[in-house]
This record gives C-alpha cells, structure tokens and sequence, in this order.
C-alpha cells in the first residue's frame, strides 16, 4: 500500500509512481487531492491496500530479430519476446521503452506488459532465409525473458528450441531462477556450444532485493541457478549489477564469493544508469524506501557520471569516472582475483558455435544442407 508521503507507491511493485513521460506530450496523471487528505489522515496500517493486476497484451509482429550496430555492446542481434517486464526492477534503464507505447515508464511498464507469442516461428523464418548468416542471438537484453509470464507463454523456451534445432548460438541474461526449467535444452546446447547463461545478482540480501526488485527470484535461488547451470556445463556468468552506491555495492565482494562457490569463472559488474524517466523513478524509490541515505546516493552517482544523473554516450555510459567509480573497480579486481575469478579481459572468452548453423525447415521445405 501507499504512504501518505507516497500514496501512488504500490506494495509488490519497483516503481513508486506511475511517472508518466513529458517527452512525447502524454496527458499527466495525477492522484486526487482528496484521495491524498483521505489516505494523509490514515495511520499507515490503516491505509487501504492498492493492488494492480498484470495485464498481458499479444501482439502479433512481422518480424523478432532486431539488429543494432551499437558499438559498445558484445552482440549485433537480439530477440525480446517480452515489452515490459513485471519484475519491476525500479533501476531497469528499458522502462523509457514502455514511453513509445503512450504508457508509464514507472507502474504500466511492470503491470501493462506485452507478449509475443509467434516470436519461435517467426524466428524459424528468418533463419531459414537464403543468405542469413548467423552470430549469437542475445536474449534478455531489453526485458527479462525469464519473468513471471514466461511461465504461461513459454515462448522463451519455443525460441530456445528453434536454435537449437538450427543448431544457432545464443546468449542469455536473466535475473530468474525458471531458467533451470529449461536445463534440458541449454545443456544440450552447452554440449555443442550453443548457448552462455548470465545470471544478474544485486545483493544478497532479501528483504533489499524485494524492495529493489520485488518480483524477482531471490539472491539465493539465482546463485543456486549458476550453480546448477555450472553443474550440468552451461557456461556461466555472473553480473553483479547495477552497483547502487551506498546500497548494494556493500555486497560486491560477497557476490562475487558466492559465486565463485557455486562454480562460476566469469563475472562484471555495472554501474547504475537512469536514462530518462528511470532518474525520476529512482529518486522517488529513494524517498520511499531510504530517505536517509537519498542525497548520498544521488550525489555519488552525479560525482561518477560527469555531474548528470546519467550518461547515455557509447563506451562511457558503461564506464563511470572519478575516485568513487576508481574504488568500486580495484574492490571488484580484488575480489575476482581473491576468488579465482575471471573479469574483463582475463574472464574465459564464452566463444560460441556457428560452424553448426542449418537452415530450418519451414512450412514443409525439405532443410538445406
């Protein structure tokens, strides 16, 4: 439920607002003054609880493999099943996406969220085009593949099965444990190196993941998942991200242990961004959840990005400066090192197969060799 200081905030839910976007000259939402006198008069446990319920649209595109030529980003193609993501991580810098669709980037992009459920087949044909040349699909790089919904539309496992029997190469980045649902084919594709598994870990605390990302597996249960991923071959990577100063960052050294235990060899981590409306977003989360500590927080993250809340320039947006960001990256070099594990230019090279590729069979049409 709300605060009387934050009425809009939502219980189970990252974003405290709904926060809608001025760049694209949406109508402003705004909580009736006297629903704010109203809830204001309550004592907190006597405030009316608000629920939101997940709304799933399905759309129906032409196409799934987007292709960038980002210059600082590892892959040239990706496949988001999802539009929105109801983990609701209030930090995730994809939530300005949700601007383009007339919706909140805060609230509607954890509740209103998209589903693409022809993404396997469509991806079918595209790789069964005459002169599709393959290199290793990223999944997970907008929004979690493995959210809560996957459950119900498993598309995500669909699109894991038209790779594998294209024998195509794919990365995935997840903050969710279901990917252990899917250890029959990633360990297939492991065995032909096919596949690479990054798993995100902010903190190991509970009760701060839940308030950071309230619908995510717990730090535990996806520490265990590297484990078991190692366990069956998949290769595996942790990214302890996004270091939030003066909130997470206390348990880098600790992550990056856990992992190692758990037989992971290679880690990175991530400063926080805030494109757009995340910056808003935060510092509201901010005020909820540590007001105590919220002018730190803001201030050291202005210190790292040139005295902005954020950086969106290529390479830079990535590398934070100053004596702050100087401090997190020796405390990362020395706890990698501590524990036998690879980052940066010394982590194991995750150099996947598309040697194997074969053009799928589509609508009948006998498989080219």
């Amino acid at each position: 439920m709300g605060t009387p200081e934050h009425p809009d905030s939502v219980k189970g839910r990252g974003a405290p607002s709904a926060n809608v976007p001025t760049r694209f000259g949406l109508a402003t939402r705004e909580t009736d003054g006297d629903w704010r006198d109203y809830v204001a008069s309550l004592g907190a446990d006597d405030a009316p609880p608000v629920k939101l319920r997940t709304h799933v649209t399905e759309e129906r595109p032409k196409t799934i493999l987007s292709f960038n030529a980002s210059p600082d980003v590892p892959f040239d193609r990706s496949v988001n099943a999802y539009r929105g993501c109801e983990h609701g991580c209030v930090y995730c810098f994809a939530r300005p996406t949700h601007a383009y669709h007339d919706l909140s980037p805060g609230l509607d992009f954890e509740t209103q969220l998209f589903a693409k459920p022809d993404a396997p087949e469509l991806l079918r044909k595209t790789l069964a085009r005459r002169g599709y040349k393959p290199a290793p699909i990223a999944l997970g790089t907008n929004t979690d593949p493995y959210q809560p919904i996957e459950k119900r539309y498993e598309i995500t496992r669909g699109i894991l099965e038209a790779c594998l029997d294209a024998r195509h190469p794919v990365t995935i980045t997840t903050k969710s444990d279901r990917v252990l649902r899917d250890a029959d084919l990633l360990e297939e594709m492991a065995a032909r190196n096919l596949v690479a598994v990054a798993i995100s870990v902010t903190s190991l605390d509970p009760v701060l993941s839940a308030k950071l990302e309230p619908r995510c597996a717990t730090p535990a249960k996806r520490i265990a998942a590297l484990g078991k991923l190692a366990r069956i071959g998949v290769p595996v990577h942790c990214s302890v991200s996004p270091i939030i100063p003066a909130i997470t960052d206390e348990f880098m050294e600790d992550i990056i242990e856990a992992a190692a235990q758990a037989g992971v060899k290679s880690a990175n981590w991530i400063p926080l961004r805030l494109p757009h409306e995340v910056a808003p977003l935060f510092r509201e989360w901010l005020a909820v959840h540590y007001p105590d500590r919220a002018s730190k927080v803001m201030r050291i993250v202005r210190e790292m990005r040139g005295g902005k809340d954020n950086d969106p320039n290529f390479f830079s947006r990535f590398k934070p400066t100053g004596v702050w960001a100087d401090m997190f990256r020796a405390r990362f070099r020395i706890a990698c090192k501590r524990n036998g594990v690879g980052h940066g230019k010394s982590a194991p090279k995750f150099e996947l197969d598309c040697e194997q590729f074969r053009a799928p069979e589509v609508g009948g049409q006998l498989r080219l060799l």
